[in-house]
Protein backbone atom coordinates (compact mmCIF):
# COMPACT_ATOMS: atom_id res chain seq x y z
CA UNK A 1 0.00 0.00 0.00
CA UNK A 2 0.67 3.63 0.17
CA UNK A 3 2.46 3.87 3.83
CA UNK A 4 6.19 2.40 2.91
CA UNK A 5 6.12 5.15 0.14
CA UNK A 6 4.94 8.58 2.53
CA UNK A 7 6.78 7.22 5.41
CA UNK A 8 3.95 6.13 7.62
CA UNK A 9 4.07 3.54 10.00
CA UNK A 10 0.59 2.20 9.30
CA UNK A 11 -2.37 3.59 7.15
CA UNK A 12 -3.81 6.76 9.08
CA UNK A 13 -7.32 6.93 7.82
CA UNK A 14 -8.55 3.17 8.80
CA UNK A 15 -12.23 3.21 10.00
CA UNK A 16 -11.81 0.66 13.00
CA UNK A 17 -12.27 2.11 16.08
CA UNK A 18 -9.30 3.09 17.29
CA UNK A 19 -8.83 4.84 20.60
CA UNK A 20 -5.10 5.91 20.00
CA UNK A 21 -6.51 7.91 16.75
CA UNK A 22 -9.31 9.68 18.67
CA UNK A 23 -9.54 13.36 18.21
CA UNK A 24 -10.39 14.91 21.28
CA UNK A 25 -11.86 17.91 19.57
CA UNK A 26 -14.30 19.85 22.02
CA UNK A 27 -17.30 17.82 21.33
CA UNK A 28 -15.44 14.74 21.46
CA UNK A 29 -14.15 15.27 24.57
CA UNK A 30 -17.58 16.49 26.10
CA UNK A 31 -18.81 13.29 25.01
CA UNK A 32 -16.17 11.60 26.66
CA UNK A 33 -16.91 13.69 29.77
CA UNK A 34 -20.91 12.84 29.76
CA UNK A 35 -19.95 9.38 29.77
CA UNK A 36 -17.29 9.58 32.94
CA UNK A 37 -19.52 11.48 34.37
CA UNK A 38 -22.70 9.00 33.98
CA UNK A 39 -20.82 6.08 34.97
CA UNK A 40 -18.96 8.24 38.33
CA UNK A 41 -23.10 9.52 39.77
CA UNK A 42 -25.50 6.58 40.63
CA UNK A 43 -27.64 6.69 38.15
CA UNK A 44 -28.75 4.26 35.67
CA UNK A 45 -28.70 5.14 32.00
CA UNK A 46 -26.32 7.56 30.63
CA UNK A 47 -27.32 8.16 26.86
CA UNK A 48 -24.98 9.08 23.78
CA UNK A 49 -26.02 9.20 20.09
CA UNK A 50 -25.20 11.05 16.81
CA UNK A 51 -24.79 10.37 13.12
CA UNK A 52 -23.70 7.25 11.64
CA UNK A 53 -19.89 7.88 11.45
CA UNK A 54 -19.45 11.20 14.18
CA UNK A 55 -17.24 8.71 16.21
CA UNK A 56 -19.50 7.29 19.10
CA UNK A 57 -17.96 3.93 19.25
CA UNK A 58 -14.59 5.44 19.18
CA UNK A 59 -15.45 7.50 22.40
CA UNK A 60 -17.07 4.51 23.56
CA UNK A 61 -13.68 2.48 23.05
CA UNK A 62 -12.03 5.45 24.55
CA UNK A 63 -14.07 5.20 27.79
CA UNK A 64 -13.06 2.02 28.24
CA UNK A 65 -9.31 2.88 28.74
CA UNK A 66 -10.52 4.90 31.56
CA UNK A 67 -12.60 3.16 33.33
CA UNK A 68 -11.40 2.10 37.30
CA UNK A 69 -10.19 -1.28 37.46
CA UNK A 70 -12.94 -2.15 39.95
CA UNK A 71 -15.63 -2.03 36.50
CA UNK A 72 -16.80 -4.96 35.16
CA UNK A 73 -18.37 -4.66 30.99
CA UNK A 74 -20.77 -6.56 29.42
CA UNK A 75 -20.39 -4.69 25.51
CA UNK A 76 -23.03 -5.80 23.52
CA UNK A 77 -22.33 -5.61 20.17
CA UNK A 78 -25.77 -7.06 18.64
CA UNK A 79 -28.97 -5.18 19.75
CA UNK A 80 -31.64 -7.03 17.76
CA UNK A 81 -32.12 -9.94 20.08
CA UNK A 82 -35.37 -10.82 22.04
CA UNK A 83 -35.07 -10.46 25.60
CA UNK A 84 -34.00 -13.43 26.62
CA UNK A 85 -30.89 -13.38 24.01
CA UNK A 86 -29.99 -10.23 25.59
CA UNK A 87 -29.97 -11.59 29.14
CA UNK A 88 -27.94 -14.26 28.23
CA UNK A 89 -25.57 -12.24 26.40
CA UNK A 90 -25.26 -10.36 29.39
CA UNK A 91 -24.57 -13.26 31.62
CA UNK A 92 -21.85 -14.57 28.71
CA UNK A 93 -20.09 -10.88 28.51
CA UNK A 94 -20.12 -10.89 32.52
CA UNK A 95 -19.54 -14.50 32.97
CA UNK A 96 -22.46 -15.01 34.96
CA UNK A 97 -23.19 -19.02 34.97
CA UNK A 98 -26.99 -20.06 33.80
CA UNK A 99 -28.44 -23.38 33.49
CA UNK A 100 -27.14 -24.81 30.05
CA UNK A 101 -30.45 -24.26 27.55
CA UNK A 102 -32.75 -22.60 29.71
CA UNK A 103 -34.95 -19.91 27.84
CA UNK A 104 -36.11 -18.76 31.65
CA UNK A 105 -36.13 -14.82 31.46
CA UNK A 106 -37.02 -15.37 35.68
CA UNK A 107 -33.32 -17.54 35.75
CA UNK A 108 -31.58 -14.94 33.98
CA UNK A 109 -32.63 -12.16 35.83
CA UNK A 110 -32.21 -13.93 39.38
CA UNK A 111 -28.45 -15.16 37.86
CA UNK A 112 -27.74 -11.50 37.17
CA UNK A 113 -29.45 -10.03 40.17
CA UNK A 114 -27.20 -12.46 42.51
CA UNK A 115 -24.13 -11.13 40.90
CA UNK A 116 -24.86 -7.63 40.87
CA UNK A 117 -25.40 -8.01 44.86
CA UNK A 118 -22.37 -9.58 45.16
CA UNK A 119 -20.15 -7.14 42.55
CA UNK A 120 -21.30 -4.27 45.03
CA UNK A 121 -20.10 -5.91 47.91
CA UNK A 122 -16.69 -6.32 46.75
CA UNK A 123 -16.94 -2.54 45.92
CA UNK A 124 -17.44 -3.36 42.23
CA UNK A 125 -19.18 -1.41 39.16
CA UNK A 126 -21.10 -3.12 36.63
CA UNK A 127 -21.83 -1.41 33.26
CA UNK A 128 -23.54 -2.54 30.35
CA UNK A 129 -22.88 -0.72 26.90
CA UNK A 130 -25.51 -1.11 24.26
CA UNK A 131 -24.35 -0.61 20.54
CA UNK A 132 -26.70 0.83 17.99
CA UNK A 133 -29.25 0.64 20.74
CA UNK A 134 -31.92 2.42 17.93
CA UNK A 135 -32.23 -1.24 16.88
CA UNK A 136 -33.78 -2.30 20.84
CA UNK A 137 -37.45 -3.46 20.67
CA UNK A 138 -39.69 -1.25 23.26
CA UNK A 139 -40.00 -4.80 25.07
CA UNK A 140 -36.17 -5.17 25.47
CA UNK A 141 -35.55 -1.50 26.53
CA UNK A 142 -38.26 -2.54 29.27
CA UNK A 143 -36.38 -5.20 30.83
CA UNK A 144 -33.29 -3.39 30.63
CA UNK A 145 -34.77 -0.57 32.65
CA UNK A 146 -36.00 -3.71 35.01
CA UNK A 147 -32.67 -4.79 35.30
CA UNK A 148 -31.49 -1.42 36.80
CA UNK A 149 -34.63 -1.80 39.77
CA UNK A 150 -31.64 -3.00 42.09
CA UNK A 151 -29.97 -0.29 44.05
CA UNK A 152 -29.34 0.46 47.43
CA UNK A 153 -30.26 4.02 49.24
CA UNK A 154 -28.03 6.08 47.07
CA UNK A 155 -26.57 3.74 44.24
CA UNK A 156 -27.84 1.70 41.23
CA UNK A 157 -25.76 -2.00 41.62
CA UNK A 158 -26.25 -1.90 37.06
CA UNK A 159 -25.39 1.20 35.15
CA UNK A 160 -26.35 1.25 31.51
CA UNK A 161 -24.73 3.19 28.64
CA UNK A 162 -26.57 3.59 25.31
CA UNK A 163 -25.47 4.39 22.11
CA UNK A 164 -27.52 5.21 18.88
CA UNK A 165 -28.11 7.02 16.22
CA UNK A 166 -30.89 10.27 16.10
CA UNK A 167 -33.28 7.97 15.69
CA UNK A 168 -33.06 6.57 19.26
CA UNK A 169 -33.63 9.76 21.08
CA UNK A 170 -37.18 9.85 19.25
CA UNK A 171 -37.72 6.03 20.70
CA UNK A 172 -37.00 7.48 24.02
CA UNK A 173 -39.48 10.38 24.07
CA UNK A 174 -42.65 7.23 23.41
CA UNK A 175 -45.35 7.74 26.36
CA UNK A 176 -44.50 3.90 27.17
CA UNK A 177 -40.59 4.53 27.92
CA UNK A 178 -41.04 7.84 29.76
CA UNK A 179 -40.23 5.24 32.79
CA UNK A 180 -36.64 4.63 31.05
CA UNK A 181 -36.66 7.92 29.70
CA UNK A 182 -36.59 9.53 33.06
CA UNK A 183 -34.09 7.48 34.44
CA UNK A 184 -31.32 9.16 31.84
CA UNK A 185 -28.72 10.88 34.05
CA UNK A 186 -26.67 12.30 30.98
CA UNK A 187 -27.30 12.72 27.92
CA UNK A 188 -24.58 13.85 24.78
CA UNK A 189 -24.97 14.20 21.06
CA UNK A 190 -22.56 14.20 19.00
CA UNK A 191 -22.35 16.27 15.89
CA UNK A 192 -20.06 16.54 12.76
CA UNK A 193 -16.90 18.23 12.81
CA UNK A 194 -16.90 21.83 12.67
CA UNK A 195 -14.83 23.02 9.53
CA UNK A 196 -12.24 24.70 11.55
CA UNK A 197 -11.71 21.00 13.36
CA UNK A 198 -11.11 19.22 10.28
CA UNK A 199 -7.32 20.11 9.75
CA UNK A 200 -6.55 19.36 13.21
CA UNK A 201 -8.24 15.39 12.64
CA UNK A 202 -6.71 14.88 9.83
CA UNK A 203 -3.66 15.98 10.62
CA UNK A 204 -3.63 14.87 14.21
CA UNK A 205 -4.74 10.95 12.43
CA UNK A 206 -0.94 11.78 9.98
CA UNK A 207 1.05 12.44 13.16
CA UNK A 208 -0.30 9.36 15.12
CA UNK A 209 0.23 7.49 12.31
CA UNK A 210 3.97 8.65 12.08
CA UNK A 211 3.61 11.05 8.95
CA UNK A 212 6.75 13.69 9.30
CA UNK A 213 5.12 16.49 6.86
CA UNK A 214 2.01 18.01 5.91
CA UNK A 215 0.56 15.29 2.86
CA UNK A 216 -2.99 17.41 2.84
CA UNK A 217 -2.18 21.42 1.88
CA UNK A 218 -4.10 23.72 4.06
CA UNK A 219 -6.10 24.84 1.06
CA UNK A 220 -7.70 21.63 0.81
CA UNK A 221 -9.35 21.43 4.07
CA UNK A 222 -12.38 23.25 3.41
CA UNK A 223 -13.24 20.90 0.16
CA UNK A 224 -12.75 18.12 2.79
CA UNK A 225 -15.03 19.27 5.28
CA UNK A 226 -17.67 20.21 2.62
CA UNK A 227 -17.03 16.53 0.72
CA UNK A 228 -17.35 14.65 3.93
CA UNK A 229 -19.74 17.19 5.55
CA UNK A 230 -17.72 17.17 8.59
CA UNK A 231 -18.58 13.30 9.04
CA UNK A 232 -15.25 11.89 10.66
CA UNK A 233 -15.82 8.20 8.99
CA UNK A 234 -16.41 9.70 5.83
CA UNK A 235 -13.03 11.68 5.86
CA UNK A 236 -11.22 8.67 6.84
CA UNK A 237 -12.39 7.24 3.96
CA UNK A 238 -11.80 9.97 1.37
CA UNK A 239 -8.52 10.75 2.79
CA UNK A 240 -7.24 6.99 2.30
CA UNK A 241 -8.94 7.54 -1.28
CA UNK A 242 -7.02 10.33 -1.69
CA UNK A 243 -3.82 9.28 -0.52
CA UNK A 244 -3.98 5.86 -2.75
CA UNK A 245 -4.64 8.19 -5.45
CA UNK A 246 -1.55 9.99 -5.07
CA UNK A 247 0.77 7.31 -4.35
CA UNK A 248 -0.40 5.85 -7.76
CA UNK A 249 0.33 9.25 -9.66
CA UNK A 250 4.07 9.53 -7.50
CA UNK A 251 2.89 12.80 -6.13
CA UNK A 252 4.16 14.33 -2.76
CA UNK A 253 0.77 15.34 -1.69
CA UNK A 254 -2.75 15.05 -2.66
CA UNK A 255 -4.02 17.72 -5.03
CA UNK A 256 -7.56 19.40 -5.37
CA UNK A 257 -7.89 16.93 -8.87
CA UNK A 258 -6.86 14.02 -6.85
CA UNK A 259 -9.38 14.82 -3.73
CA UNK A 260 -12.35 15.14 -5.75
CA UNK A 261 -11.73 12.10 -7.99
CA UNK A 262 -11.76 9.95 -4.04
CA UNK A 263 -14.40 11.81 -2.80
CA UNK A 264 -16.46 10.57 -6.12
CA UNK A 265 -15.32 7.06 -5.73
CA UNK A 266 -16.27 6.91 -1.82
CA UNK A 267 -19.75 8.92 -2.33
CA UNK A 268 -20.69 8.05 -5.87
CA UNK A 269 -20.96 11.06 -8.66
CA UNK A 270 -24.29 12.37 -7.76
CA UNK A 271 -23.49 12.94 -3.95
CA UNK A 272 -20.22 15.19 -4.54
CA UNK A 273 -21.28 18.91 -4.16
CA UNK A 274 -20.62 21.47 -6.31
CA UNK A 275 -18.19 23.94 -4.17
CA UNK A 276 -16.68 26.91 -5.16
CA UNK A 277 -15.11 25.06 -8.72
CA UNK A 278 -15.53 25.63 -12.30
CA UNK A 279 -15.89 22.36 -13.87
CA UNK A 280 -13.48 19.82 -14.56
CA UNK A 281 -12.33 17.10 -16.26
CA UNK A 282 -12.63 14.47 -13.75
CA UNK A 283 -11.01 11.67 -13.67
CA UNK A 284 -11.82 8.10 -12.74
CA UNK A 285 -9.00 5.79 -11.00
CA UNK A 286 -9.22 1.87 -11.10
CA UNK A 287 -6.58 0.33 -8.79
CA UNK A 288 -6.34 -3.15 -9.22
CA UNK A 289 -4.37 -5.41 -6.34
CA UNK A 290 -2.58 -8.72 -6.69
CA UNK A 291 -2.49 -10.39 -4.50
CA UNK A 292 0.93 -12.28 -2.65
CA UNK A 293 2.87 -9.98 -4.98
CA UNK A 294 1.12 -6.92 -3.56
CA UNK A 295 1.90 -5.60 -7.11
CA UNK A 296 -0.31 -2.18 -7.94
CA UNK A 297 -1.36 -1.11 -11.14
CA UNK A 298 -3.62 1.50 -11.98
CA UNK A 299 -4.94 3.53 -14.93
CA UNK A 300 -6.95 6.84 -14.72
CA UNK A 301 -8.61 7.79 -17.86
CA UNK A 302 -10.85 11.19 -18.87
CA UNK A 303 -14.42 11.40 -18.46
CA UNK A 304 -16.43 13.42 -19.83
CA UNK A 305 -16.62 17.28 -19.23
CA UNK A 306 -19.42 17.95 -17.14
CA UNK A 307 -19.67 18.79 -12.94
CA UNK A 308 -21.13 16.77 -10.58
CA UNK A 309 -24.25 16.92 -9.83
CA UNK A 310 -24.89 19.38 -6.91
CA UNK A 311 -25.52 17.58 -3.62
CA UNK A 312 -28.57 19.21 -1.67
CA UNK A 313 -30.16 17.62 1.65
CA UNK A 314 -34.18 16.34 1.16
CA UNK A 315 -35.04 18.88 4.20
CA UNK A 316 -38.16 20.78 4.23
CA UNK A 317 -37.88 24.70 3.51
CA UNK A 318 -40.55 26.75 4.65
CA UNK A 319 -41.49 29.33 1.95
CA UNK A 320 -39.50 32.42 1.66
CA UNK A 321 -42.34 35.42 2.57
CA UNK A 322 -42.11 38.25 0.16
CA UNK A 323 -42.10 41.20 1.88
CA UNK A 324 -40.22 44.68 1.72
CA UNK A 325 -36.84 43.02 3.25
CA UNK A 326 -36.50 41.80 -0.19
CA UNK A 327 -35.98 45.00 -1.73
CA UNK A 328 -33.65 46.32 0.37
CA UNK A 329 -31.12 43.31 -0.30
CA UNK A 330 -30.75 39.69 -0.74
CA UNK A 331 -27.93 37.08 0.61
CA UNK A 332 -27.03 36.07 -3.26
CA UNK A 333 -23.26 35.76 -3.50
CA UNK A 334 -22.14 38.08 -6.03
CA UNK A 335 -20.32 36.76 -9.21
CA UNK A 336 -17.92 39.75 -9.19
CA UNK A 337 -16.38 38.13 -5.78
CA UNK A 338 -14.78 34.68 -5.65
CA UNK A 339 -16.89 32.91 -3.56
CA UNK A 340 -13.25 30.98 -1.94
CA UNK A 341 -13.24 34.57 -0.05
CA UNK A 342 -16.45 34.00 1.97
CA UNK A 343 -15.17 32.12 4.98
CA UNK A 344 -12.74 34.78 5.72
CA UNK A 345 -14.82 37.29 4.42
CA UNK A 346 -17.55 35.82 6.48
CA UNK A 347 -14.73 36.17 9.95
CA UNK A 348 -14.37 39.25 8.90
CA UNK A 349 -17.01 40.59 9.78
CA UNK A 350 -17.92 38.75 12.81
CA UNK A 351 -15.12 40.10 14.40
CA UNK A 352 -15.67 43.41 13.62
CA UNK A 353 -19.20 42.46 15.67
CA UNK A 354 -16.32 41.90 18.48
CA UNK A 355 -14.60 45.44 17.92
CA UNK A 356 -11.54 43.16 16.73
CA UNK A 357 -9.81 42.98 13.64
CA UNK A 358 -9.52 39.50 11.88
CA UNK A 359 -5.17 39.01 11.00
CA UNK A 360 -6.24 37.13 6.51
CA UNK A 361 -3.01 36.47 6.40
CA UNK A 362 -2.40 34.97 10.12
CA UNK A 363 -2.05 31.01 9.70
CA UNK A 364 -4.26 30.64 13.14
CA UNK A 365 -7.25 29.57 12.51
CA UNK A 366 -10.25 32.23 13.13
CA UNK A 367 -10.78 30.09 16.67
CA UNK A 368 -7.28 30.29 17.63
CA UNK A 369 -7.09 33.63 16.84
CA UNK A 370 -10.43 34.17 18.99
CA UNK A 371 -8.56 32.43 21.61
CA UNK A 372 -5.66 34.33 21.76
CA UNK A 373 -8.19 37.09 22.56
CA UNK A 374 -9.32 35.05 25.29
CA UNK A 375 -12.73 34.05 23.55
CA UNK A 376 -14.09 30.85 23.18
CA UNK A 377 -15.21 29.34 19.62
CA UNK A 378 -18.35 27.18 19.70
CA UNK A 379 -19.72 25.92 16.18
CA UNK A 380 -21.59 22.26 14.54
CA UNK A 381 -24.64 21.44 13.12
CA UNK A 382 -27.93 23.11 14.15
CA UNK A 383 -31.60 24.29 13.29
CA UNK A 384 -31.14 28.33 12.91
CA UNK A 385 -33.51 28.90 15.14
CA UNK A 386 -31.06 27.11 17.72
CA UNK A 387 -28.14 29.33 17.00
CA UNK A 388 -30.46 32.35 16.93
CA UNK A 389 -31.15 31.62 20.71
CA UNK A 390 -27.09 31.43 21.41
CA UNK A 391 -28.34 35.06 20.79
CA UNK A 392 -24.34 35.66 19.07
CA UNK A 393 -23.50 36.62 16.06
CA UNK A 394 -22.23 33.88 13.71
CA UNK A 395 -20.84 32.78 10.65
CA UNK A 396 -23.26 30.44 9.15
CA UNK A 397 -22.92 28.56 5.58
CA UNK A 398 -25.34 29.32 3.06
CA UNK A 399 -26.47 27.13 -0.19
CA UNK A 400 -27.56 28.66 -3.15
CA UNK A 401 -30.01 26.91 -5.67
CA UNK A 402 -27.33 26.05 -7.94
CA UNK A 403 -25.48 23.75 -5.23
CA UNK A 404 -22.86 26.58 -4.54
CA UNK A 405 -22.05 26.70 -0.82
CA UNK A 406 -20.54 29.89 0.96
CA UNK A 407 -20.14 31.58 4.33
CA UNK A 408 -21.71 34.88 5.56
CA UNK A 409 -22.04 36.86 8.98
CA UNK A 410 -25.16 36.69 10.77
CA UNK A 411 -25.15 39.93 12.58
CA UNK A 412 -28.52 40.84 14.43
CA UNK A 413 -31.75 39.61 14.18
CA UNK A 414 -35.08 42.08 14.71
CA UNK A 415 -38.36 40.62 14.46
CA UNK A 416 -38.79 38.70 10.84
CA UNK A 417 -35.63 40.80 10.11
CA UNK A 418 -32.42 39.68 9.64
CA UNK A 419 -29.43 41.76 9.05
CA UNK A 420 -26.32 39.69 7.09
CA UNK A 421 -22.93 40.27 5.52
CA UNK A 422 -22.14 39.07 2.61
CA UNK A 423 -19.08 39.29 0.30
CA UNK A 424 -18.41 42.30 2.89
CA UNK A 425 -21.66 44.07 2.45
CA UNK A 426 -24.72 44.90 4.92
CA UNK A 427 -27.66 43.33 3.91
CA UNK A 428 -30.99 43.64 5.51
CA UNK A 429 -32.82 40.47 4.44
CA UNK A 430 -36.28 38.74 5.64
CA UNK A 431 -35.81 35.70 8.18
CA UNK A 432 -37.46 32.94 5.72
CA UNK A 433 -34.69 33.54 3.38
CA UNK A 434 -31.94 32.96 5.20
CA UNK A 435 -33.67 29.17 6.45
CA UNK A 436 -34.19 28.72 3.07
CA UNK A 437 -30.53 28.82 2.04
CA UNK A 438 -29.60 27.48 5.14
CA UNK A 439 -26.75 24.41 5.16
CA UNK A 440 -26.97 23.83 8.65
CA UNK A 441 -23.55 24.98 9.93
CA UNK A 442 -22.73 27.93 12.61
CA UNK A 443 -19.57 29.37 14.70
CA UNK A 444 -20.21 31.58 17.19
CA UNK A 445 -17.87 33.61 19.53
CA UNK A 446 -17.95 33.87 23.69
CA UNK A 447 -16.71 35.85 26.61
CA UNK A 448 -14.89 32.98 28.72
CA UNK A 449 -15.05 33.27 32.56
CA UNK A 450 -12.18 33.86 34.93
CA UNK A 451 -9.52 31.27 34.66
CA UNK A 452 -11.87 29.06 32.10
CA UNK A 453 -9.42 26.54 30.79
CA UNK A 454 -12.41 24.06 29.84
CA UNK A 455 -15.98 22.07 30.63
CA UNK A 456 -16.41 22.26 34.47
CA UNK A 457 -17.11 19.17 35.83
CA UNK A 458 -19.02 18.32 39.37
CA UNK A 459 -15.55 18.24 41.75
CA UNK A 460 -13.70 20.70 39.79
CA UNK A 461 -11.72 23.63 41.77
CA UNK A 462 -10.76 27.05 40.62
CA UNK A 463 -12.43 30.72 39.44
CA UNK A 464 -14.83 29.32 37.21
CA UNK A 465 -16.71 27.52 40.27
CA UNK A 466 -16.43 30.91 41.54
CA UNK A 467 -18.21 32.79 39.06
CA UNK A 468 -20.81 30.37 38.88
CA UNK A 469 -22.01 30.74 42.06
CA UNK A 470 -21.98 34.10 42.24
CA UNK A 471 -23.69 34.85 38.70
CA UNK A 472 -26.58 31.81 38.99
CA UNK A 473 -27.37 32.43 43.12
CA UNK A 474 -29.30 36.14 41.56
CA UNK A 475 -30.86 34.41 38.52
CA UNK A 476 -32.38 31.73 40.69
CA UNK A 477 -33.59 34.49 43.56
CA UNK A 478 -31.47 32.74 46.33
CA UNK A 479 -28.10 33.56 48.50
CA UNK A 480 -24.68 32.24 46.72
CA UNK A 481 -23.52 29.17 48.31
CA UNK A 482 -20.71 29.14 50.55
CA UNK A 483 -18.61 27.07 48.49
CA UNK A 484 -15.03 27.82 49.84
CA UNK A 485 -12.64 25.23 49.36
CA UNK A 486 -15.55 23.05 48.19
CA UNK A 487 -15.52 23.97 44.48
CA UNK A 488 -18.27 22.67 42.49
CA UNK A 489 -20.02 20.71 44.69
CA UNK A 490 -23.16 18.98 44.68
CA UNK A 491 -24.95 21.73 46.26
CA UNK A 492 -23.80 23.52 43.32
CA UNK A 493 -24.61 21.09 40.55
CA UNK A 494 -28.16 21.00 41.43
CA UNK A 495 -28.92 24.29 40.54
CA UNK A 496 -26.58 24.15 37.77
CA UNK A 497 -29.11 21.37 36.36
CA UNK A 498 -32.05 23.11 37.32
CA UNK A 499 -30.90 26.12 35.34
CA UNK A 500 -30.27 23.87 32.09
CA UNK A 501 -33.38 22.11 32.63
CA UNK A 502 -35.21 25.54 32.17
CA UNK A 503 -33.08 26.70 29.27
CA UNK A 504 -33.26 23.64 27.68
CA UNK A 505 -30.27 22.44 27.66
CA UNK A 506 -29.37 18.67 28.72
CA UNK A 507 -29.27 18.86 32.39
CA UNK A 508 -26.13 16.94 32.68
CA UNK A 509 -23.95 19.21 35.77
CA UNK A 510 -21.11 19.63 33.58
CA UNK A 511 -20.64 23.23 32.61
CA UNK A 512 -19.65 24.49 28.56
CA UNK A 513 -19.95 27.08 26.17
CA UNK A 514 -24.11 26.53 25.99
CA UNK A 515 -24.28 26.66 29.68
CA UNK A 516 -22.18 30.02 30.07
CA UNK A 517 -23.57 31.98 26.76
CA UNK A 518 -27.38 30.99 28.66
CA UNK A 519 -25.99 32.34 31.75
CA UNK A 520 -24.28 35.38 30.63
CA UNK A 521 -27.64 36.38 28.15
CA UNK A 522 -29.95 36.09 31.74
CA UNK A 523 -27.27 37.95 33.80
CA UNK A 524 -26.28 40.48 31.15
CA UNK A 525 -22.72 40.89 29.31
CA UNK A 526 -21.04 43.56 27.32
CA UNK A 527 -20.87 41.00 24.43
CA UNK A 528 -22.51 41.56 21.10
CA UNK A 529 -25.61 40.15 20.80
CA UNK A 530 -28.47 38.98 17.89
CA UNK A 531 -30.95 40.88 19.72
CA UNK A 532 -31.86 43.79 21.47
CA UNK A 533 -34.03 43.61 24.23
CA UNK A 534 -37.51 43.91 23.25
CA UNK A 535 -36.60 42.41 19.98
CA UNK A 536 -36.43 38.80 18.35
CA UNK A 537 -37.21 36.16 15.98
Amino acid sequence: MYTEYFGLREMPFSIAPDPGYLYLGEQHREALAHLVYGINSAGGFVLLTGEVGTGKTTVCRCLLEQLPANTDIAFIYNPKLTVEELLATVCDELRIPYPEKTKSIKVFIDAINAYLLENFSKGRKTVIILEEAQNLSPEVLEEIRLLTNLETNRNKLLQVIMVGQPELREMLSRPELRQLSQRITARYHLEPLQEQDVSSYVNHRLEVAGARRSLFPESLMPAIHTLSRGVPRLINLICDRALLGTYVQGKDSVDRKTLQVAAREVLGESNVPVRNMRPLKWLAATVLFISLGAALAASYYNQKSQPAAAYRPVVSKPAVVKTEAEKVGNLKWPESVPVEKSREMAYDALFGEWKLSYDKKNPQTPCEQAAAKGLGCMGGSLSLDKVIRFNRPAVIRLMDEKGQIYFAALKSVNGTLARCSVAGENRTVDIGEVKSLWYDEYSVFWRKPPGYRGILHPGDRGPVADWLNMKLAPLQGRKALDITGLGYNQSLVRWVKEFQRNEGIPAVGSVGPRTIIHINNKAGSDEPMLTKKGEGA
